[in-house]
């Protein structure tokens, strides 16, 4: 009885088996999936979290800074203060605000020339220095305090008392001081002492090294504009170029050796963190099985676009176009969304070329431990605008926009 018991047992098991296998081996042949292969990676730190803080803008070039730190031979595990950066934009933010009676945008949002500004002005510091955390929390969490200080320069332009108050700045820096903790004069760093200002100065990060550069026909091409970004609160200027010459440079710095703070927009149904890839799809009919295309006029419109976005296996991406990176910036199509990091540049199983992108996100969420891989497409469609090093520009461009 027992002999009997477990060679069914087994038999059954044997039968199981088989048909599981076979169920992964169909799984396999329907959901092929993306496969990269990276071609380029650079040097960078580890994947940060900016958590419940619109500053995406900060961890980005901060990022962007710490690899180029580690390109010119410094400290391969240096870890920058994001919220020093934070800290001194309200301040000069708040300024200009009051300045300007107000018709400015004031919020958590940014830009990556601030953190190069900011660096220039108020120098910086290392993470163990200033963590930006003097408030009960363990992680970035900005909602108070932006109603706090929105409210704040909103009453001193509303000017009750008929005339701007001499106190009204002090006070102000005291809640920054009271949220993110007072600004150390100087401080340690590996057996050294710093201030702020010297600190820069070892890492050499010289803020005139750095220009963005973007690519819109509502400006003249081979010259610089200011964005037209709310958070552009500073007002920074970006290079022009044809779209064929921004990705030109793009792929320059990468190949040799230059990293890149990169501002899009990843509010789009192509863009997908939990499946790690940003992409544009063609959606055309051509671009589907037989089967899908059989069931076509039966599918909704919504069923349709779910289609062309299921992330399930790379397909056919729109050819862009200057007109089509322009119309969509004048229809808000694509708007100043997230500011990130590319390291590298990857291609799928099919050829299609990919940018690899560090996130803000923490290493939770996405299949690549905090990075997604952006096409070619995705990239020359939802740019806004980017930062390099001046030297990762092609000679012959530099001497079109004229840097020097």
């Amino acid at each position: 009885m027992k002999a009997f018991k477990l060679i069914l047992l087994g038999l059954i098991a044997f039968t199981f088996s088989n048909l599981y296998s076979q169920e992964v081996k169909d799984a396999e042949k329907t959901e092929e999936g993306y496969k990269f292969t990276d071609e380029i990676r650079l040097p960078t730190t580890s994947v940060k979290n900016q958590y419940r803080a619109g500053t995406c803008w900060s961890y980005s070039t901060i990022s962007f800074l710490e690899s180029e730190i580690i390109r010119m031979g410094g400290d391969k595990d240096i870890d920058l203060s994001e919220m020093w950066i934070v800290r001194h934009t309200y301040n000069d933010k708040a300024k200009k605000y009051v300045r300007m009676h107000g018709i400015l945008n004031f919020g958590q949002g940014g830009a990556f020339h601030d953190v190069t500004e900011m660096i220039k002005e108020y120098g910086i510091v290392p993470q163990e220095t200033y963590q930006g955390l003097n408030y009960g929390t363990e992680k970035d969490v900005h909602g108070e305090l932006d109603a706090i200080l929105t409210s704040y320069v909103k009453a001193v332009v509303e000017n009750k008392n008929k005339k701007v108050t001499t106190a009204w700045l002090k006070a102000y820096n005291g809640v920054l001081d009271a949220y993110f903790g007072e600004e150390p004069k100087d401080f340690e760093y590996k057996g050294k002492k710093y201030t702020p200002k010297s600190f820069a100065e070892k890492l050499k990060i010289n803020a005139d090294d750095y220009v963005e550069i973007s690519s819109y026909t509502h400006h003249p091409f081979y010259s610089q504009f200011i964005m037209e970004v709310q958070d552009n609160w500073m007002w920074g200027s970006v290079y022009n170029l044809p779209i064929d010459e921004m990705m030109e440079v793009m792929d320059n710095a990468l190949k040799n050796g230059y990293t890149i703070a990169w501002g899009a927009d990843v509010s789009e149904k192509g863009f997908s963190w939990t499946h790690g890839v940003a992409v544009v799809p063609e959606e055309t009919k051509e671009n589907l099985s037989d089967d899908e295309r059989s069931k076509w006029s039966e599918l909704s419109e919504r069923e349709r676009a779910k289609l062309f976005y299921s992330f399930d296996k790379p397909t056919k991406e729109k050819v862009i176009t200057q007109e089509m990176r322009q119309e969509a910036f004048d229809n808000y199509q694509t708007t100043d969304d997230h500011g990130m990091h590319i390291i590298g540049i990857a291609k799928d199983q099919n050829g299609t070329k990919y940018y690899i992108v560090k996130n803000s996100w923490s290493e939770k969420g996405s299949p690549y431990e905090g990075y997604f891989y952006a096409s070619e497409a995705f990239v020359k469609y939802k740019t806004m605008d980017f930062m390099i090093h001046k030297d990762a520009v092609p000679s012959a461009i530099k001497k079109k926009l004229d840097i020097k």
